[in-house]
């Protein structure tokens, strides 16, 4: 085992090799198999992602899902596809640049079974049993039962992915069992599984197809490839469903198999919790006690940043490698930071979920942390490099949020001399307001490690109590201004449903998230009505603290559901179940239409029926407005930027359009990017991207 010599002996552990089966990971660090949002669509893009994790030292580098046929497709969601040889190319460009960096590059074959709708093949969906596929939403398929033939084929288009894998270049190819995403669960899962023949019943039944699939597998890839087996751990869903005991008793029947076991829990939902409902480690109570059924080596997430946690997981006999997925996309360097001595520099998860929306929205990945994420092709990004600077002019930013942080921190990695200016007296904007709400202090994260790098930034100096108006950033006579003011939430009600202030009369008493997170507490028994027309966090979050502060809480939606975007993120039955905990009465449908002294009035949106509510105060969570004023002020007084020796004044995060708290880390790293490159006319796509090549016609 080679060590550096910066590393701190406490981690040693860490980096030590782990044979698995016939390869052998260098080291501990292992990156699961996690979706992206980019697939089949933008498989190089995907391939450079992939690359950089391995580039940071990760030892194993898997793909996401990767459908192995056409009779079972995840369409909408963009996976990755390995239906037949054509799609071998593809493959290998990413197994490639896994290689490049000396990691293992691992595949993860999946078969969705009963969680496949099919609306790009249109084939019939097929499971243990004639079910009605279980989507994330409620499709109008249904699948049908397998049957003896079925399974049979199964088996050999299994076998015949796997060989297409070890040709792409793979050194593990996994048999997918786990998340209740893959007909491997469905037939291990008395949920799914009604069969009464050899292959339903007793565990031992339902256990069978996964012993077949790893027998075959192993010899479809022969001695070269590893077999992982990824497996659920707990469906919580009780007697229902597959729990912790009965999945132990089928890793026992299982036990020397396969060459790794990946634990993980179902649904996804419950695998990747947010930070707001599940602490780091989350995953331990689950996967302890399995290392003794098997000699082989162990895998599992939990969410892991802290290299000291990790070492004692390893420590206490849990797990072999230390899996991850999101602490991953945070930081693709996590493993080389510890290694070269410098875990304080690790850019740790937050755990926010926002990775996770990019599957759900088709869209490419992206991270609140790192705003390189997915841009690593398609932009050039890196995470830890960035090009040095172009002119010795130096750089004004006015907002130290987030988008200022993040464009702070890029333009002094590039060399920049910068000036950052902050109204207050702490950095971080929005992030150290909102991450002192209930469940949120993980966000803290994104202020600190900015904060924390910056302080070893010599060329980049900090100003607080510093609100500049237009005449003293004229004074200054910065050559480059960037105005990263942040944004208010609105009082007036303008959002989805009113583009214009709604009615709202004189003496009724209207609150806005910035009163409560500027401390404005109201007096227990109070009837408050919270009215979400945002439906991302906040409004769930304003109603929860109204209820926590004894007030009668009323929450009005014109969505179906609490938070109703958070669905992307996969936590939305959680904010609405705490919400109902916590007595809150949730009203779907419903706009809010007018505000008295005293009353509310709600409509129906599908009758327009009105009915009158009384409430003492009124919660407005519709959306924002972005603090520009500055930014207005200084394009009025253009012709004074010559004089003033200014360049350029650009408006950058919240304070131009606001959005998420990823978006304006985005909108920071951009800025800081493209400062003194070509000037982007709109006239180009401004990155990269793949044309489908045109088929013959004949």
């Amino acid at each position: 085992m080679s060590r550096d010599s910066r590393r701190d002996p406490r981690y040693d552990i860490l980096f030590e090799p782990v044979p698995i089966g016939p390869v052998t990971a260098r080291n501990r660090f292992y990156q699961v198999p996690h979706c992206n949002g980019m697939g089949y669509r933008d498989p190089t893009a995907l391939a450079w992602m992939r690359g950089v994790k391995a580039e940071g030292g990760w030892a194993v580098v898997c793909t996401e899902q990767v459908e192995f046929h056409h009779t079972s497709d995840i369409t909408p969601f963009i996976e990755l596809r390995l239906w037949d040889d054509r799609d071998i190319p593809m493959l290998a460009r990413m197994a490639d640049r896994i290689h490049e960096f000396g990691s293992l590059a691992g595949i993860e074959l999946a078969y969705n079974g009963v969680n496949g709708p099919n609306f790009y093949s249109r084939e019939v969906p097929m499971g243990p049993s004639a079910l009605p596929v279980m989507t994330f939403t409620y499709d109008p398929v249904q699948a049908r039962a397998m049957t003896r033939r079925d399974i049979r084929d199964l088996r050999r288009w299994h076998r015949a992915a796997a060989v297409r894998a070890r040709r792409a270049g793979f050194d593990l190819v996994y048999v997918y069992a786990g998340h209740s995403l893959t007909f491997l669960h469905h037939f291990l899962s008395r949920h799914y599984n009604r069969r009464t023949d050899e292959y339903g019943g007793s565990l031992e039944n339902r256990v069978r197809l996964l012993k077949e699939i790893l027998i075959d597998t192993r010899e479809a890839v022969g001695d070269t490839c590893a077999v992982p087996c990824r497996i659920s751990m707990d469906e919580f869903l009780g007697a229902d469903g597959l729990e912790k005991s009965e999945a132990e008793d089928a890793i026992g029947l299982l036990a020397e198999l396969p060459d790794l076991w990946d634990l993980v829990l179902a649904a996804w939902e419950n695998d990747s919790v947010t930070s707001r409902f599940g602490p780091e480690g989350g995953h331990e109570p689950f996967i302890e006690g399995v290392r003794k059924l098997t000699t082989k080596p162990v895998v599992a997430v939990g969410r892991y940043t802290s290299p000291d946690r990790m070492v004692s997981v390893i420590r206490k006999g849990l797990v072999d490698l230390i899996g991850c997925a999101r602490p991953s996309i945070a930081d693709p360097f996590l493993p080389r930071k510890i290694e070269q001595g410098r875990p304080e520099d690790i850019r740790e998860c937050i755990g926010c979920n926002i990775c996770v929306s990019g599957d759900f929205t088709m869209s490419p990945i992206r991270c609140t942390q790192n705003p390189t994420m997915g841009e690593e092709w398609r932009k050039g990004w890196h995470p830890e490099r960035i090009r040095p600077k172009a002119s010795n002019k130096s750089v004004l930013i006015v907002g130290a949020g987030p988008a200022g942080l993040e464009a702070a921190l890029a333009l002094g990695k590039r060399g920049y001399d910068v000036t950052l200016a902050e109204k207050g007296t702490e950095l971080g904007g929005r992030v150290v307001r909102e991450c002192r709400l209930p469940g949120l202090s993980a966000w803290a994260r994104v202020r600190d490690h900015r904060e924390q790098q910056l302080h070893q930034l010599a060329n980049v100096r900090i100003y607080f109590d510093s609100e500049l108006d237009a005449e003293s950033v004229l004074e200054f006579g910065f050559p480059r201004v960037v105005v990263a003011t942040g944004s208010r939430w609105r009082r007036d009600g303008i959002g989805h449903h009113w583009t214009r202030p709604m009615p709202i009369a004189t003496g009724a008493r209207v609150l806005s998230p910035d009163d409560v997170m500027d401390g404005t507490t109201l007096p227990g028994g109070r009837r408050v009505v919270v009215w979400d027309d945002d439906n991302y966090y906040m409004g769930g979050l304003m109603a929860e603290v109204l209820a926590d502060m004894g007030c009668e809480t009323y929450y009005l939606t014109p969505a179906p559901e609490v938070s109703t975007w958070t669905r992307n993120t996969m936590e939305q039955h959680r904010i609405q179940a705490r919400l109902l905990e916590k007595g809150v009465r949730i009203h779907p449908f419903a706009n809010l239409e007018s505000v008295a002294d005293g009353v509310i009035s709600a409509s129906c949106v599908f009758t327009g029926r009105t009915e009158e509510v009384e409430a003492d105060a009124v919660m407005l969570v519709t959306s924002r407005e972005p603090e520009d004023r500055l930014a207005h002020d200084l394009d009025a007084r253009a012709a004074e930027w010559h004089d003033a020796r200014i360049e350029s004044v650009v408006t950058i995060g919240d304070a131009l359009a606001p959005a998420t708290i990823a978006h304006a880390v985005y909108a920071g790293r951009r800025y800081a990017e493209e400062l003194d490159g070509a000037p982007d006319t709109g006239d180009e796509v401004p990155f990269r991207r793949e044309i489908t090549e045109l088929s013959p016609l004949r």
